[in-house]
């Protein structure tokens, strides 16, 4: 996969939880993934259509999506819920928002779907291209928990 159509949602997904969050973050090594395992406990799920078709998730483990939730209300969240749900889905709309810009700039014409956010530990994410899934493991600077940024094109 090239790393110009997995670049963008890096940028995007530092950018997005820097200015909604206030929060750094640092990513890691992009891997090739094997399994459909979450590597967290709230993840959102965006398709792509166009040229290439694909889609991209944010997985999050529980005290990273309470300190972005919390940052971005103005109020500490201790627990899982709807609004944490929803905030969660909120984030991967910015970030598809701010990656499909970048990659328009590049010639690349996508359009994203809803957000659909799935809770609960060891839960499945389904991509809907069955081409190779690159996750990027990220860490929240100041907890040191971590989130996953999955991106799968078809082949």
């Amino acid at each position: 996969m090239k790393a110009e159509l997995v670049n963008p949602f890096i940028t995007a997904t530092k950018n997005v939880l820097e200015t909604m969050a206030f929060i750094k973050v640092t990513p890691g090594k992009p891997y090739l993934k094997k399994d459909s395992t979450a590597t967290g406990d709230v993840s959102s799920i965006v398709g792509l259509t166009g040229s290439p078709n694909g889609s991209f998730s944010i997985s999050f483990e529980k005290k990273v999506i309470l300190k972005i939730v919390s940052n971005m209300f103005g109020e500490e969240i201790t627990e899982l819920s709807d609004d944490v749900a929803e905030a969660a889905g909120e984030i991967a709309n910015m970030v598809s928002g701010q990656a499909r810009q970048e990659l328009e700039v590049d010639g690349y014409l996508l359009d994203g779907s809803i957000p659909s956010v799935v809770t609960g530990e060891n839960h499945q994410l389904r991509h809907i291209t069955e081409g190779p899934k690159i996750a990027v493991p990220f860490t929240e600077d100041e907890s040191g928990g971590n989130f996953t940024l999955e991106i799968c094109y078809e082949s």
